[in-house]
């Protein structure tokens, strides 16, 4: 650990040497972390500098700002993660980034979601990243770097061995790098969760599943994996049950706003008879009807025990299929979350989901629905319950990693840290 600093003074004096005005926002929460002494001694600190903080006045950090932050957070020894997204960092931004990267040994949770870096800027960091052994969370989300840009983290997926948790989604990659990181992944025995959520993929040949199906099939480390919007059919479900069928490790599969239909999901079905280490499925905003809800049913209630939470919001499921999902949670004791709004809900189904909270079974927390009661008929009313609910957006009040909300984080924490 270095020489107890502080951290604001050390900052005004940054700014000073480097000619730059103090940005205020940086300077409050740097008094703000001069204050938290204990804690910053015994775990460290995460300091959040994000630009969409409602709470107090806010001045985006930009690129010469952060050239003063990093020259502050070099040598500091306590600060072990840092959340500057929603700010205006560009690729001149990332250059700064990459040299903190090199330069300091503590930092290992690092949050650039939803900045203005391009492929430059990804380079800088992904390159950075080769020689850097600290760092164990990086969170690209929304910073538009290509498919250029990816292919420079896939290189750097090769060369690294201590990130474990990588958030490449909404970075406009192409069909090239997903197959250079689904490479890159069969060798990688660190990362533990991947994030690779809507791409710009233009085929309808599913060529990306079927790369990421071949990496799970030699893959023995990822616990946690997204592949949100991908254009995902039934073809590309198949490939990926395929695989799992010889992976001991995946335990969060994230496959909502896909293409997925009710023949799709006879293969998850038959997948979770056998499977023993899935406990997350989310299949939310597919349309897997009242069949898949079905074959879904017949695999909980009779055979898999693992699974811990299940997801089918806004899958144009009715009242039969809500029921048959009902009735399996009433077999099956290990199924303790369970999110349904955006359906068919008719009578049965509330009366059904009504019974599993009054009884006990299934906990109002664990769900995202509520019932109430009018004029002698039971409704279901929705809460701001699921598996990552603020995933894109925090709270203005109340509790930011609300377990409710994000229940995700809760039962499938890859490591520790994360």
């Amino acid at each position: 650990m270095s020489v107890h600093p502080d951290l604001h003074q050390h900052y005004v004096r940054a700014c000073q040497k480097l000619g730059q005005p103090e940005n205020p926002f940086i300077a409050h929460v740097l008094q703000e972390a001069d204050k938290n002494d204990k804690i910053r001694w015994t775990k460290g600190i995460t300091l959040k500098i994000a630009g969409s903080n409602h709470l107090v006045p806010v001045q985006r950090v930009t690129d010469d700002d952060l050239q003063v932050l990093a020259s502050v957070l070099c040598n500091t020894g306590f600060v072990t993660g840092l959340d500057l997204r929603c700010n205006v960092l560009t690729d001149a931004g990332a250059k700064h980034m990459a040299t903190l990267l090199q330069e300091n040994s503590t930092l290992r949770d690092l949050n650039l979601m939803f900045n203005d870096i391009g492929t430059s800027g990804a380079e800088l960091i992904a390159r950075a990243l080769h020689r850097n052994e600290t760092l164990v969370y990086l969170r690209m989300t929304g910073n538009k770097i290509g498919n250029k840009g990816g292919m420079f983290f896939a290189s750097m997926l090769q060369i690294n061995s201590t990130l474990e948790k990588l958030d490449l989604g909404d970075c406009d990659m192409g069909t090239q790098c997903l197959i250079a990181i689904a490479t890159a992944l069969t060798q990688n025995k660190s990362v533990k969760a991947i994030n690779l959520n809507r791409p710009l993929l233009y085929s309808q040949e599913e060529e990306t599943t079927v790369h990421v199906a071949l990496m799970l099939k030699k893959n023995s480390s990822l616990v946690e994996l997204h592949l949100c919007k991908h254009e995902m059919k039934n073809f590309g479900v198949e490939r990926l049950c395929e695989a799992l069928y010889e992976n001991s490790s995946l335990r969060y599969l994230d496959l909502s706003c896909n293409k997925i239909t009710c023949d799709g999901v006879k293969f998850l079905g038959e997948l979770l008879k056998r499977n023993q280490t899935l406990e997350i499925l989310d299949l939310s905003a597919n349309r897997i009807e009242d069949d898949g809800a079905i074959y879904l049913s017949e695999a909980l209630a009779l055979y898999n025990r693992i699974l811990q939470a299940l997801s089918v919001v806004s899958n144009n499921i009715s009242g039969k299929g809500l029921v048959a999902l009902s009735d399996a949670m009433k077999t099956n004791m290990d199924l303790s979350y369970i999110y349904i709004w955006g359906n068919k809900f008719d009578e049965a189904a509330c009366m059904a989901f009504s019974e599993l909270i009054q009884t006990g079974r299934l906990k109002p927390n664990c769900t995202d629905v509520e019932p109430y009661e009018v004029d002698g008929h039971v409704h279901l009313a929705e809460l701001s319950h699921g598996l990552k609910k603020h995933y894109y957006w925090t709270p203005s009040c109340g509790e930011v990693m609300n377990k409710d909300a994000n229940a995700s984080l809760a039962l499938a924490a890859v490591s520790e840290y994360l």
